[in-house]
């Protein structure tokens, strides 16, 4: 019995690894970290409330906007990204999910995709949502928030 407990434990833990992993390319999964981040490299956080696997405006944002490489390099100097994600057929890291709801709840999220912008000290700036335009639309978009 101890060696299931184990195995299972085992299994678990790299399934988490494994998810973490396969997080969108640049984007964080730890709002701690992305907060710690973001006021160490002084920039602003973008978070991305999605229904990744299952949302339709939030997979056309993700193809339109953050899969192209105009927007990639806008974050990767002007961003931290921080994915807050509620997929259906996707498994989660043990314990994300409920992490994910009290972000919601903090934020007042009540549907998919809403953006979050905060400051480089965590402070609620702004929020977007899909837009039409691609990446230049959308990066038009984001500085004003941002530049206030």
């Amino acid at each position: 019995m101890k060696t299931l407990r184990f195995l299972g434990t085992m299994v678990a833990a790299s399934v988490a690894m494994t998810l973490h992993a396969f997080s969108a390319e640049g984007w964080l999964t730890d709002y701690d970290k992305a907060l710690a981040q973001a006021k160490a490299e002084k920039k602003p956080v973008l978070i991305d409330f999605t229904g990744s696997d299952w949302c339709g405006w939030c997979i056309r944002l993700n193809r339109e906007v953050f899969s192209q490489e105009e927007f990639k390099e806008y974050a990767r100097k002007n961003l931290v990204l921080l994915e807050v994600d509620f997929p259906r057929r996707k498994p989660l890291a043990p314990g994300q999910r409920e992490k994910n709801e009290e972000l919601a709840n903090k934020y007042r999220v009540e549907g998919f995709p809403t953006l979050v912008i905060l400051d480089s000290e965590g402070k609620q700036i702004g929020t977007l949502g899909y837009r039409p335009g691609g990446p230049k639309a959308f990066i038009e978009a984001l500085e004003k928030v941002t530049k206030k």
